[in-house]
């Protein structure tokens, strides 16, 4: 990768005016960003906006953060932007590539500043947070105007976030007041023997494990216990917890801005599905296209690597075998989500849903 500096000058002179210019990290440590040259065909390929786009061809080079925030300030046409927050592995990246060919939105798949961000955000104000409350405002303005930057045919920006980063939502819906977000989920019981069933979920759900147990302690009073004496099935339950209370918090303060959709219906009636998501995204979706979205080839391959086919016959038999090999630790976790909702109100209302 090139870093000398008039690369960087040069992408940071392109930056106001194309995507072609992609902020892909944010360093608070330095207080620079890293300017990448990029391309609409980059975009819609990119399953992950983070360093797996990085490549011995790639082209870039890191600018004072302060230098961004002034060319953000000088974006002249920005498009509306519009999030897909999720639980993870429920369909968001489907939903993303679904967007991405009506043809007039640019789809933002995991942009990785966003976890910078997130993470940034939940030690404000504690003495080890870098940034103040101005610093991260500012930072977060900044690239809520970078995102909305969009190609001639672009009619709106569509970031979907990383399941965690969902954290940050009433954030980003305050900062771009005009967005409206989708928001995907699953009921426990499918997530469970989703995550279960998954080649890498033990590493995961340990992984997130520590910021969703402080999410979630912070939601209630009920003691949670220790992480490292979770089983697979209780870690997978957490997550779901996690994550579904932060979706129900965020579309109770911002009534109206977020469609709550539940994968299973949404794949149950695609059409009518998409139709509410370009609906209450304000985007302008060709009536045949919606027509014929079920028929869709993205439907038919597995949207975070599409050279593998994929689609809801095959999902249906992995959950299968994954409650097939995982009912115990299913049951495990469904157990440790009564036991906490017997003690909580408010999540013995999540679960009931």
């Amino acid at each position: 990768m090139n870093a000398s500096p008039p690369t960087a000058d040069g992408l940071l002179a392109r930056l106001p005016d194309s995507p072609d210019v992609y902020p892909q990290k944010l360093d608070p440590v330095r207080g620079a960003v890293l300017l990448l040259e990029f391309g609409a065909a980059a975009y819609r390929a990119a399953s992950f906006l983070d360093d797996r786009v990085l490549g011995p061809a790639t082209r870039g080079g890191w600018v004072h953060a302060a230098r961004v925030g002034e060319a953000a300030a000088r974006i002249r046409e920005p498009r509306p932007l519009h999030f897909v927050f999720h639980a993870g592995h429920v369909g968001s990246t489907l939903v993303s590539r679904l967007l991405d060919d009506t043809g007039v939105v640019l789809g933002l798949r995991e942009p990785l500043p966003l976890r910078t961000l997130a993470e940034a955000h939940d030690v404000l104000d504690a003495p080890e947070s870098l940034w103040s409350r101005a610093d991260f405002d500012g930072a977060l303005a900044a690239f809520v105007r970078l995102w909305s930057r969009g190609y001639a045919d672009t009619r709106a920006v569509v970031l979907k976030a990383t399941s965690t980063a969902g954290r940050l939502a009433p954030r980003l819906l305050d900062a771009a007041p005009r967005a409206r977000a989708i928001y995907l989920n699953l009921r426990a019981e499918p997530y469970l023997a989703t995550l279960l069933g998954g080649a890498n979920s033990l590493l995961d759900l340990r992984g997130h494990g520590p910021e969703r147990i402080r999410r979630l302690q912070a939601r209630t009073r009920v003691p949670l216990g220790v992480l490292h004496a979770l089983s697979p099935g209780e870690l997978a339950a957490l997550a779901w917890l996690a994550e579904t209370s932060s979706q129900h918090a965020v579309v109770r303060s911002h009534p109206g801005r977020i469609l709550a959709l539940d994968f299973d219906d949404f794949l149950a009636d695609v059409p009518r599905a998409m139709t509410a998501v370009v609906t209450h995204l304000g985007i302008a979706a060709d009536a045949a296209w919606l027509a014929n979205v079920a028929n869709n080839p993205a439907l038919t391959r597995y949207s975070k690597a599409p050279e593998h086919a994929y689609g809801p016959d095959v999902r249906a038999e992995v959950l299968r075998e994954s409650r097939r090999q995982h009912a115990t630790e299913i049951g495990r976790g469904l157990a440790w989500l009564e036991g906490v909702a017997r003690q909580d109100a408010a999540i013995g209302a999540l679960i009931a849903q």
